[in-house]
């Protein structure tokens, strides 16, 4: 890795760390592109040589969880499709005054809509990655990592709604019972 993009790197977690300092005190709604330069002590010419606004600075932060929570999609030992997600639900837990926040504003909506297409993405890529086979005329491929990335996200936005009931394990089992039942079955 060279020189200028380590100087990125750091200047997008820059970035993303003092847009998660700040929703921690305000809601999302309420927080400005200058803000948010003010606190990671860049210039806005330097915030928009990375992202166009702050929706999309925010969707960049999560886009690197969802990387991480795609990575937990593997193939076990007798070809059936695993998908851990207790990272992600420790990840809330860990992070709740954050997602708190983002529940009352806009944050959230975009996080649930941009971030279900692009979690469907990696996880569609993932299972293609992995060689898994789907039975297409019970469910493409799109369709099915769609409907896993929905399940997901739906049952994180409940959990946190509800002021999380379960500890991150036990939700993870859920996701298992509800959604990864069903993905068994369309798996040849």
């Amino acid at each position: 890795m060279n020189e200028s993009d380590r100087r990125a790197r750091r200047t997008r977690e820059l970035l993303i760390h003092a847009l998660l300092e700040l929703i921690e005190t305000r809601h999302y709604d309420q927080i400005s592109v200058q803000d948010i330069v003010e606190r990671a002590d860049v210039g806005r010419s330097t915030f928009y040589a990375h992202y166009e606004n702050k929706d999309a600075l925010l969707m960049g932060g999560f886009e690197h969880l969802l990387e991480m929570l795609v990575q937990q999609i593997q193939c076990d030992s007798t070809g059936q499709l695993t998908f851990e997600t207790v990272m992600l639900f420790e990840h809330a837990r860990g992070h709740y005054e954050i997602y708190r926040t983002l529940l009352w504003g806009t944050g959230f909506e975009l996080l649930i809509k941009d971030g279900h297409t692009a979690l469907s993405e990696k996880i569609e890529t993932r299972l293609r990655e992995l060689g898994f086979a789907a039975d297409e005329s019970l469910a493409p491929l799109p369709v099915l990592a769609c409907s896993l990335a929905g399940s997901l996200l739906v049952l994180l936005k409940w959990w946190l709604d509800n002021k999380m009931p379960y500890p991150p394990e036990r939700m993870n089992e859920i996701f298992q019972q509800l959604a990864m039942t069903g993905i068994q079955s369309v798996n040849q």
